[in-house]
């Protein structure tokens, strides 16, 4: 498989944002943030960065540094700079959540934290795009699922310099009408271009490659697939043409989130034929978890689309806004994670263990380090509880809210169990694991893995 090499650091970020998802699920169990405060709370904004950054980006900067290699059959330039983005993302995390418990009377912190967590960020980040950006701009011209992951780092460069921006009026380093009119109406442009053009875009390609790499399904570019490219690529710009509107506080901005809006559903919906093309015409009959607990997070991708049609139609988006997003962050974007994760891992601790003495002593296969039938009713109890949780937030009830996400909770920790002991050789027989040294669960290998 051409660019399947081992990323060295790639175990260490899915590590940290399993981390972050876990203390943002306990967090919710306890009754913080949204829905027993307001959505634009100090609280509730903490558990969301903890969410999209300690868990969603860690977890696809990790994936892309792995992937991206594999998407345009060349080797990652700037394989430096890996560890020192995640320091500085981890660093700017914690400052920024720091500045929001400041906020928040919960920590004695001054606010000039906030954009220091921010810059931090900025910094991290920067580092990541700039090592992708320089893989994928060596292999051009780029096959379709690259260009996905090229659209995904524009987006996330504007979603990291609108937070920074944020940061800076709420810490009273920048002011100004201006500014203060891109602090209120500029808050879910900031969400669409990281949940819907960072995070998904860049989901969307590498699941094009993954899909058709893990069933055997065929990888010719659809016309359907550039179609995808072009309307999601023109809904960002849309989102982000419309945050001069949000600075000036004109009435443009509503007419320029719905065209973003109907260009968006377009995408989705046609992704989603393609999703179910390639499911159909798979080579390899019988699928395996990972491909199946996916079909649980392309549900709720379509779950999202329609909730925001009934939402929109019923004049209700603004008051329930916190159901679809948890619906679109847990159930699509982190159930496809944690579904692809279970592969992922079991793929890199092979290629680690393993793959150096293919064809020189007998060696088991992917599969033989997984657990599937132990592993799959979790898969289910993770995708029951959000769809509870989500219809709990959509009737108010916060009390039935949290019974349900400490059972995706308890779901996650039993998945991440199951990474562990893929990660551990645990489901290896041990006459095929004699004689082979376990792999650190997280850190980088001693030595480079071709």
């Amino acid at each position: 498989m051409p660019g399947a090499s081992l990323s060295r650091w790639t175990l260490t970020y899915f590590t940290c944002a399993l981390v972050c998802l876990l203390a943002a699920e306990s967090l919710m169990v306890i009754g913080f943030g949204y829905p027993g405060a307001a959505i634009d709370a100090p609280e509730t904004l903490i558990l969301v960065h903890l969410v999209a950054i300690g868990w969603l980006s860690l977890l696809m900067c990790g994936a892309l540094f792995q992937f991206v290699p594999v998407l345009v059959a060349r080797p990652l330039l700037g394989e430096a700079l890996p560890p020192v983005a995640l320091a500085a993302i981890l660093l700017g995390l914690f400052a920024l959540l720091a500045g929001f418990a400041g906020v928040a009377e919960i920590l004695s912190v001054p606010t000039e934290v906030l954009p220091l967590g921010g810059l931090l960020l900025v910094a991290g980040f920067g580092a990541v795009m700039l090592s992708l950006g320089r893989t994928l701009w060596a292999a051009r011209p780029l096959a379709l699922p690259a260009r996905f992951v090229v659209v995904g780092l524009a987006a996330l460069l504007g979603t990291v310099l609108l937070g920074e921006t944020f940061a800076l009026v709420l810490s009273g380093l920048l002011g100004g009408d201006m500014a203060l009119s891109l602090l209120l109406n500029g808050v879910p442009l900031h969400a669409l271009l990281g949940l819907g053009g960072w995070m998904t875009f860049a989901a969307m390609g590498v699941s094009y490659r993954l899909l058709a790499m893990f069933m055997l399904a065929p990888e010719t570019e659809r016309f359907s697939t550039r179609l995808v490219l072009a309307t999601g690529t023109l809904a960002l710009v849309l989102v982000a043409a419309a945050i001069p509107f949000a600075m000036a506080a004109e009435a443009g901005l509503t007419g320029l989130l719905l065209a973003a809006a109907a260009t968006g559903l377009l995408a989705l919906g046609v992704y989603a034929s393609d999703v179910v093309a390639l499911y159909r015409q798979r080579k390899r009959r019988n699928i395996e978890l990972n491909a199946v607990a996916a079909i649980g997070a392309f549900a709720a991708l379509l779950g999202s689309a329609m909730l925001l049609l009934v939402l929109l139609a019923t004049g209700q988006l603004q008051a329930r806004i916190g159901a679809l997003t948890y619906l679109f962050a847990f159930g699509w974007l982190g159930g496809l994670g944690l579904a692809k994760l279970y592969k992922i891992i079991a793929f890199l601790t092979w290629l680690e263990c393993f793959a150096p003495v293919l064809g020189k002593r007998q060696t088991p296969r992917v599969q033989d380090l997984v657990d599937e039938p132990r592993a799959a009713p979790w898969f289910g109890a993770y995708y029951a509880a959000v769809g509870f949780a989500t219809l709990c937030l959509l009737v108010d009830l916060p009390t039935a809210f949290r019974l349900f996400v400490g059972v995706q909770l308890f779901a996650t920790l039993a998945i991440a169990r199951h990474f562990y002991r893929s990660r551990e050789l645990l489901n290896v027989p041990l006459e095929l694991r004699r004689g082979f040294a376990r792999p650190h669960p997280f850190l980088p290998p001693a030595r480079k893995v071709p």
